[in-house]
């Protein structure tokens, strides 16, 4: 049963006044009536205080005290709570009243509460008013949101009136300034972005961004959101960007991207974006294994991107039961330009979270996987796009990071998968110049994790735990007619794996968790010999940092 007391700013039932008797005093309004009015000889009257007569004038009714009029509106709500404990108490929604929006359009708070127009008792009552309660707030438009459930008409008994009283924001500029470091990639940045909400009173968020890394990376971005357009049931999201990625160090390219990407269709469930970039590759080290040279140039990105996901974890950061699933399709090339890169990417991610029942452990097992291959004439024989390939490896935690196969503990990022060596820049140097990592077209990853509290109060209250963690994966090359030479025996032969045991630290800006990890390789089992790998990573996601809110 639904608990009125934990319901957020929603005011329980009011009762309809007796035809013959005057409305009870409302505890809820005895502030608002005390500032707006200041009259004090305002009373109710209750027919149980009319025991007399004065001599010479008819019956009249005694006023009844406010500690009285507390009293019979406590018992007529233990009354309600009493009969809803016995079985569904039968309402419907005779009419939404809404209040307080002097710039948001009414149809903006009205597509919030369809759920209201489907309810038939007071419990899921209570519950819709809840639902449409979080969704206004959702909308980042409300400083403050409150829902009132009044009685309906006299002449329509069963009924209810929901009223919405919102407050609007007071300042619709806002913005966040933060400064983070990724670990093991020893690079930082510095982000910063503004927004400003409801311009035009449809609910429309305006942001724009900036982020720039001491390792030459910067994006700039511009979007807009809104909950509802032209009667769409769902919402609208259009953004442009301009991205500067440096791969030098990992793959002897950078990349810089201008685009545009508008999101068609968003439910809980399904999410349909599409996404038109210009796209170029450059090597400013001319270094680039030849591999890597085949694919610099200019190119063009015009893909629709579909995601199936639900997440029925209890947690994303530390899940103890559940289960989560992710499915991405994607199509590129989808305009008749002969740069027009055409692909086809598939990936999944499948997680579910055993709880153990002692020292809040859970076994919190996932697979995941991945393929890329391009379509149009002689695909077999062409390579696929450098960009759209998986990478492995990195200091992102398997645990946090839901999506697809792209990380796995104990190595460094992007070092799982075919290499290629770099271009020798003094031929009669016959030292190694290094290896580009070149990614795959397939990748497969597996994780098993086993978290628990220590046994020390302490630590259970600030939330640091353990866990003793087992992963492995691999990536492989299927295009260029590659696909011919790969078997399953030796794609699970070429398996890189690792265990660790690692000691999370959460706080209010960041999650910081420090590992050792054991990795091993399938193809070297004949040596027998195990490289242990102490890993520090710190991350929020996959960083740690500290930002800063403000607002105008």
């Amino acid at each position: 049963m639904s608990n009125p007391d934990s319901l957020p700013d929603v005011t329980p039932l009011k009762s309809k006044p007796d035809p013959e008797h005057p409305k009870p005093f409302n505890t809820d309004d005895i502030d608002e009536e005390e500032e707006e009015d200041g009259d004090e000889n305002d009373v109710e009257y209750d027919d149980e205080d009319a025991k007399g007569e004065v001599f010479g004038e008819p019956n009249r009714l005694k006023p009844q005290s406010r500690e009285a009029q507390f009293r019979s509106e406590k018992l007529k709500m233990d009354s309600l709570l009493q009969r809803m404990q016995s079985g569904p108490v039968s309402v419907r929604v005779h009419d939404v009243i809404i209040k307080g929006n002097t710039k948001t359009k009414d149809h903006v708070i009205e597509a919030e509460t369809e759920v209201l127009n489907n309810v038939g008792s007071m419990q899921e009552l209570l519950k819709a008013s809840q639902i449409v309660n979080l969704r206004l707030q959702a909308l980042e438009i409300f400083d403050s949101v409150k829902i009132t459930l009044d009685s309906g008409p006299p002449e329509l008994p069963g009924t209810a009136n929901v009223i919405i009283e919102v407050v609007e924001t007071a300042s619709p500029l806002s913005g966040q300034i933060g400064a983070y470091t990724k670990a093991e990639a020893r690079s930082s940045t510095v982000e910063g972005s503004l927004k400003y909400k409801n311009f035009f009173g449809y609910g429309d968020l305006w942001d724009g961004s900036l982020a720039y890394g001491y390792d030459h990376s910067a994006e700039l971005s511009a979007g807009v959101f809104l909950p509802r357009f032209k009667g769409l049931v769902t919402p609208v999201t259009a953004r442009a960007y301009l991205l500067s990625q440096d791969w030098l160090k990992f793959s002897s390219y950078k990349e810089r991207s201008m685009g545009l990407s508008l999101g068609l269709f968003s439910t809980p469930y399904h999410d349909l974006a599409y996404n038109l970039a210009w796209r170029t590759l450059t090597d400013p080290s001319q270094m680039s294994s030849r591999s890597i040279r085949r694919q610099l140039g200019h190119n063009l990105l015009s893909s629709l991107k579909y995601t199936f996901k639900f997440d029925r974890r209890n947690s994303t950061m530390r899940p103890t039961r559940g289960y989560a699933f992710v499915s991405t399709t994607q199509i590129g090339g989808l305009t008749p330009d002969s740069r027009s890169l055409r692909f086809l990417r598939q990936e999944f991610d499948l997680r579910y979270v055993v709880p153990l029942g002692f020292y809040h452990a859970a076994l919190n097992f996932g697979v995941s996987g991945g393929v890329v291959f391009p379509w149009g004439n002689g695909f077999s024989s062409r390579p696929s796009s450098l960009p759209e390939r998986f990478f492995l490896g990195g200091n992102i935690s398997p645990v946090c990071a839901l999506g697809g196969p792209t990380a796995l503990w104990g190595f460094k990022t992007r070092g799982l998968g075919p290499t290629e060596p770099k271009r020798q820049v003094n031929k009669e140097n016959a030292e190694p110049s290094g290896v580009d990592f070149l990614g795959g077209d397939l990748a497969v990853t597996a994780l098993a994790d086993l978290s628990f509290d220590l046994p020390f109060r302490w630590f259970r209250e600030k939330g640091i735990h353990a866990h003793v963690f087992a992963c492995a994966g691999n990536v492989a090359k299927l295009t260029e007619n590659e696909y011919r030479n790969i078997s399953v025996q030796k794609f699970v032969e070429s398996l890189r794996s690792s265990v660790g045991v690692g000691l999370v630290v959460p706080t209010s800006l960041f999650r910081m968790e420090k590992f050792w990890t054991l990795y091993w390789s399938l193809a070297q089992a004949k040596t027998g010999v195990w490289h242990a790998s102490p890993v520090a990573s710190e991350h929020f996601g996959s960083y740690i940092g500290c930002q800063q809110n403000f607002g105008i």
